[in-house]
């Protein structure tokens, strides 16, 4: 009994021992600052990887959050997801533009504006934050009109001209925005938008674009220590001298997420998942192609619907994929494949609807699939004319010229067997047992007969 109340006065101490030390664990990642890296065109798995951060460091109060960035840009919608993000988080963000010879081209120049704290390192440049295409609305400069044009050529080319305007302008005021929200050059940001000026490091922090240039990680945090930002309308000093850097790497999921949104992987598994089906219905029971087939058709399709897609090219592939069906189960000498892989072909080009770096099919990969698929269908094609040629080996009429057995004596009517089956038979002459007959023809499921021997007269009937 001493035993068992000695051991029950040390549960308190290791109780109390445990919140310490959790006290000091917690502690010790207040006050911390969160490094995150983008080295890739900005998509959807940039924003999920970047919510995640940002919800971790305001669970464990980091001091700040600093996005090392080399990018040629990306897509709109996750860029304005990462903006949003920014724009909410409780944690000072600084958005630091390194290596040298890194570039925030394109959107990474709208999260440079975005960020609380805005700087670059020596060799660095930003800018060239044109859309080059939102919403399958490309803002490339429009033909102008000439006075011998049609009307209707004139006012396509004003719609267009106003459609290009629209994007523009909504990009310069999203953009200014961004900028006055943050004390930054205005100015510049719609020179950026509409010419797609860009700046070198120095010239960047002389005209407001960024706020610092830094040298390393370490002398970014030596130069912002004791600024003030603006965080949800109150005013905060940061304390990041000397502070520990804890990277945060993407995780699996991240990872995942960036490798099957790449449109080529995307595509690759749409054809993998396409042709693992096809398999499986060419051979029911196989399991391990329409296993294969139908998961990478549904990490195809999850990533699709993350990526900006043109439905008029999903159509065009899901209606070629349609016809190639078509010709696996009914045959027909390659119109329905040759026109399978033409619309599958056209879909696959117009399938991604935008022209952002690095979110667009690549036309080698494209040629590839489609020359494999001509040659799956010559193949088909092939073997369908030959069979066509081939002597008919199943079915009633394979039965004409067959050798069968009279079953027992009979005159005109009787029983005889053909390939281990009974058949009624008729017989112009009469046939004794196990007498060998020829079936010459067939009517409904009688068999018609006569004798290999040579034909007597005594025995016709």
């Amino acid at each position: 009994m001493k035993r068992i109340s000695r051991l029950y006065l040390f549960i308190p101490l290791l109780v109390a021992a445990s919140l310490l030390l959790n006290s000091v664990s917690a502690n010790s990642r207040d006050g911390s600052v969160i490094q995150l890296t983008i080295e890739d065109a900005i998509g959807p798995a940039t924003d999920d990887y970047i919510q995640r951060a940002l919800e971790s460091a305001a669970a464990n109060k980091a001091e700040m959050v600093i996005i090392q960035m080399d990018t040629p840009g990306g897509l709109d919608s996750a860029m304005r997801g990462i903006i949003k993000n920014i724009a909410n988080s409780s944690v000072p963000i600084a958005t630091y533009v390194a290596p040298s010879g890194a570039r925030a081209a394109s959107a990474g120049t709208y999260l440079l504006y975005a960020s609380h704290i805005a700087a670059m390192a020596p060799g660095t440049n930003v800018g060239a934050a044109t859309p080059v295409q939102i919403g399958g609305i490309s803002p490339s400069p429009t033909i102008k009109k000439d006075s011998d044009q049609s009307p209707d050529q004139s006012g396509s080319d004003v719609s267009e001209d106003a459609l290009k305007k629209k994007v523009i302008n909504d990009s310069v005021a999203y953009i200014r925005g961004l900028a006055q929200l943050r004390g930054r050059n205005q100015q510049w940001a719609e020179k950026a938008v509409r010419e797609a000026a860009s700046l070198p490091a120095n010239e960047a922090l002389k005209l407001n674009v960024i706020d610092i240039i830094a040298t390393s990680t370490d002398d970014l945090l030596k130069q912002i220590d004791g600024r003030q930002v603006v965080i949800h309308g109150q005013t905060r000093t940061l304390n990041t001298a000397g502070a520990p850097i804890i990277q945060i790497l993407p995780d699996w999921r991240s990872r995942l997420l960036s490798v099957i949104t790449n449109p080529n992987v995307a595509y690759i598994l749409m054809i993998i998942g396409v042709y693992g089906l096809l398999l499986e219905f060419y051979n029911p029971g196989g399991i391990l192609p329409g296993t294969i087939g139908a998961i990478s058709l549904l990490l195809a399709l999850y990533a699709f619907q993350l990526l900006p897609i043109n439905y008029a090219g999903m159509a065009l592939i899901f209606l070629g994929i349609a016809l190639m069906i078509g010709e696996a189960f009914e045959p027909s000498f390659g119109v329905l494949g040759i026109g399978g892989v033409t619309a599958f072909v056209i879909g696959s080009i117009i399938l991604m609807d935008t022209e952002a770096p690095g979110y667009g099919v690549d036309l080698s990969i494209i040629i590839t699939f489609a020359l494999t698929s001509v040659l799956i269908f010559i193949v088909v094609v092939g073997l369908a004319l030959k069979s066509r040629r081939r002597a008919i080996v199943s079915g009633m009429e394979q039965l004409i010229g067959s050798k069968a057995t009279a079953v027992n004596d009979f005159v005109h009517q009787g029983t005889v067997t053909v390939h281990s089956e009974h058949w009624q038979a008729l017989s112009d002459v009469p046939l004794h047992q196990n007498q060998q007959v020829k079936v010459t023809d067939i009517q409904g499921l009688t068999l018609k007969v006569e004798p290999f021997n040579s034909i007597t007269p005594e025995d016709k009937i």
